[in-house]
């Protein structure tokens, strides 16, 4: 707990901001199942390969690596981890049925340029003896991640605020998202239009809608995630922020013609 200068206790809403957290992971705890974590780290591992299994080859995969799993386990763990085969979408946004739906506005419409699309999601992120939630915006023409937040659950917060962080670098003409409630709150849709930003979400199972996103958990997970060991959210954090730094500033890009999401992003922006 934090106490200021005068001897008094900082809120948590003040603590976090002070920490550059948020707020809810303030309130982590470790999880004490560790072989259940030792489980949702190889089911991880064999979503990230093939995201189109469901609970049945899943437990069949499980079995096949020496782990006997049945298909009722591997359901449950899938669910914590907010998994699911929609092909070939992870399903960590859950949709509200009382929130409205915008249409999916991408179809067979060329990117063309900085800023003209933006599109964010949401993927797993696995500790040592527990697991986080990523969300990151990303500008569709150059790549650049734009902003992006760790959260303990997926409440809205953590997304609202890698939002705020992303509309501080610009405006984009379209916001792509999926159909889960952290995007389709009013909270969140409201934000974009008050910037006119027209607002766009993917078909329901439909993973090629938000293609590029999709690619960076991906790239994440093989070339940061998989290959250390997060003990806890600092260690976390401080890693994934190199990672994107050398994502954004050094790492090259094939469709970009070898050049890195800044240049792109920063030069279209001149």
């Amino acid at each position: 707990m934090l106490i200021d200068h005068d001897d008094k206790l900082i809120s948590i809403t003040r603590q976090a901001e002070l920490l550059g957290i948020s707020r809810s992971t303030v309130y982590y705890r470790p999880v004490v199942n560790l072989q259940d974590v030792e489980l949702m780290r190889l089911i991880d591992e064999q979503y990230t390969q093939t995201p189109f299994y469901g609970s049945r080859r899943m437990s069949i995969a499980l079995k096949r690596s020496g782990r006997e799993v049945g298909r009722k386990k591997a359901r449950k763990l899938m669910e914590v981890m907010g998994l699911e085969a929609i092909y070939p979408k992870p399903n960590l946004s859950k949709p509200n049925l009382r929130h409205k739906i915008y249409p999916y506005l991408l179809r067979d419409l060329p990117i063309t340029g900085n800023n003209q699309v933006w599109g964010t999601d949401i993927t797993y992120i696995r500790l040592n003896s527990g697991w986080l939630y990523l969300v990151a915006i990303m500008d569709w023409f150059s790549r650049y991640v734009l902003s992006w937040e760790l959260s303990t659950s997926l409440e809205q917060e953590f997304c609202l605020i890698a939002l705020e962080k992303a509309l501080e670098r610009g405006r984009p003409k379209i916001f792509n998202s999926d159909q889960g409630s952290q995007f389709t709150s009013l909270d969140f849709t409201s934000r974009l239009e008050k910037d006119n930003i027209q607002i766009s979400m993917d078909g329901r199972g439909r993973a090629m809608d938000n293609i590029f996103t999709e690619r960076l958990w991906r790239t994440i997970k093989y070339e940061e995630v998989y290959i250390k060991d997060y003990q806890n959210i600092a260690e976390t954090r401080l890693n994934l922020g190199n990672y994107f730094n050398f994502y954004n500033r050094e790492r090259p890009h094939q469709a970009l013609g070898y050049r890195t999401p800044m240049e792109v992003y920063h030069q279209g922006n001149n």
